[in-house]
Order: C-alpha cells, then structure tokens, then sequence
C-alpha cells in the first residue's frame, strides 16, 4: 500500500539489529543503496526489491570514499525531506530508509578524523575525500581489472570507493538482494563480481534503465543541467538508439559506430569522456559485435557530467 511510514535509522548497530530480528522471524530483505536526491529510477529499483524480498531497505548516503578533492561531493543534489514523501509515495512502500551521518566515523577521536590529511601510500598523493578529511579509514576494496576502463579512467578513485562501501552496507544491512540501476553499467557488474569473488551470501539484481520521456538518463544530476544543456544532452540517447539500431541490422564495426557517437555529441556541444562498445560482462572493449554487448559513454555538459548506457544483443 502507499503512503506506509517507513522507519528511519542512522545508528548502524540498530540497522544491523533490525535486519537479524526480521530474518530470524523468516523474512526476507531487500537492499537498495542510493546517494538521495531521489527520481524515478530509484523508486523503479524499489520496485524490483519488491517482487524479490518480504522488506525493502534504501540507504541513503552521499559517500566521500567514491569522491575525488575536485569533485562534486559538496555540490552534489540533496533533498531529504522530498526523499521521504517520495518513499511514502512507493506502491508498497519501503520499511526502513537507512540514512547514516558518517560510515567512516570510528568513534576514535575527533568525531572519528585524525591528526591529519591522509595519504595514498603508492603515490603520496590524497586520492578520496576520506584521505583528505583524515578520517582513519584505511581499508579498501578494489575489483581490479573491471574498475580500469570506462568511468574508471577519469575517475579513478570511484569504484574504490564505490565496492567499500557498498561492502560497508551489505555487512550492516545483511540483505538477501541487493538492487542496482544499469544505468551504472560497470558499477552493477564490478558489484556482481565483488559478491562473486567474495562469497558474499546476496543476490545482486541490475534493473532496468529508465528514461525522462524525451529519452534523457534519469539522473539526480539531471537538475544541474541548463536548460540548453538538457536539450542538447538529448543527443547521447538520441546516438545511442541509431547505434543499436544499426548493429541490429547488420552494423558489426564498432569503431563505425563510436565515431558517430562522438560526433553527434561533439556537435551538440557536448565533451566526451569516452565512448566504448564492450563485451556485457568482461567489459573489454570489442572491435566487432560478436557476442552481447553494451554502448557506454559519459560527456560533459556544461559541467555535468552525464554516462548513459544501451545493450545490445545481435
């Protein structure tokens, strides 16, 4: 039913307590890991957790380890109270939002940050902003080929910090199923692989993308888009489309295909990070379409930056 009042916890003993009553009781649970500044697409996944579990978790933190210094962390969207009147709006609703203050605070001196800017030990260099804030985090979890490519490239702090804390929430959630837009193509396939390759006890679901009505990625960075970005923006799904449509019909070079992706963003005025067709679950990049894959690219609009996504199976 709609409208039901979900429980807010920001105490991660009292997640983790909540979680082990309601399996010992046989129930299962549903996690779904979100930054806040929610749209449809999240509430899509919710959706999804529904059809899996007998409860549905979302977490709600905007995580420093994934950020960057000259990043947008300070600027990234955040709207709470919306967020709320958005979960109880949920057919079915969710059971509890999950909205910890700092999952790197230790409780060990200083509100959990120490005497000073961390380091990366390979390269002296500060790496995330955890590192930067001091705080006495030192334990990373990397899956190591699959973060190299793609987004991983120009951000190469991210999926570092996306897989621990990710990590940190399945082992305060404890969750059955964990719930993952494909819109963030590597991401939900380094988290399968991470669950894979660490024997976590989850079932990791990638949900389907979904789109503004004029085809745009939804996105809570969407709203830092100018009116004129926005439209131009359009020509990243508009591309994608012509190029999944042309593999179906007998396009196999893909170098073809990403050329014309770059130029028609290029022409919109838009900057491209990059543009790869690569194989659905290897993400190497492919020459020719030989096996399933996907089309994933970011740009920059203004100074947004938008990745988008299209799989395509001939």
């Amino acid at each position: 039913m709609a409208n039901k009042n979900p429980l807010e916890i920001t105490d991660k003993d009292e997640m983790r307590n909540w979680s082990r009553s309601m399996r010992a009781q046989g129930r299962t649970i549903g996690l779904v890991p979100t930054m806040g500044y929610l749209h449809e697409g999240h509430l899509s996944l919710i959706q999804e957790s529904h059809k899996q579990t007998h409860l549905t978790v979302v977490s709600i933190y905007v995580n420093p380890g994934q950020f960057s210094p000259n990043e947008d962390l300070s600027t990234y969207p955040s709207d709470f109270l919306g967020d709320i009147q958005k979960l109880k709006s949920v057919p079915g609703g969710v059971d509890v939002i999950f909205r910890p203050r700092n999952l790197y605070d230790y409780g060990n001196k200083d509100d959990g940050v120490g005497g000073g800017v961390g380091r990366d030990q390979e390269g002296g260099k500060v790496v995330s902003c955890v590192e930067k804030s001091g705080m006495e985090h030192e334990t990373w979890v990397r899956v190591e080929r699959l973060e190299k490519g793609l987004c991983g490239k120009s951000r190469p702090v991210f999926f570092r910090g996306v897989a621990t804390v990710v990590t940190k929430l399945f082992n305060i959630v404890e969750p059955d199923v964990a719930v993952f837009g494909k819109k963030d193509y590597q991401q939900w396939r380094i988290i399968q692989r991470m669950v894979r390759d660490l024997d976590f006890g989850i079932k990791v679901i990638g949900s389907e993308l979904v789109r503004d009505d004029d085809g745009l990625a939804k996105s809570s960075r969407n709203v830092r888009l100018s009116p004129d970005d926005r439209q131009n923006a359009l020509s990243i799904s508009k591309s994608l489309f012509k190029a999944k449509f042309a593999a179906e019909n007998g396009q196999i070079d893909c170098q073809e295909l990403r050329n014309a992706v770059i130029q028609a963003v290029h022409e919109a005025g838009g900057k491209i990070d990059y543009a790869e067709i690569v194989d659905q679950e290897s993400l190497e990049k492919l020459e020719e379409f030989k096996r399933p894959a996907v089309f994933c690219v970011a740009a920059w609009f203004g100074n947004v930056r938008l990745i988008d996504n299209i799989e395509i199976n001939v």
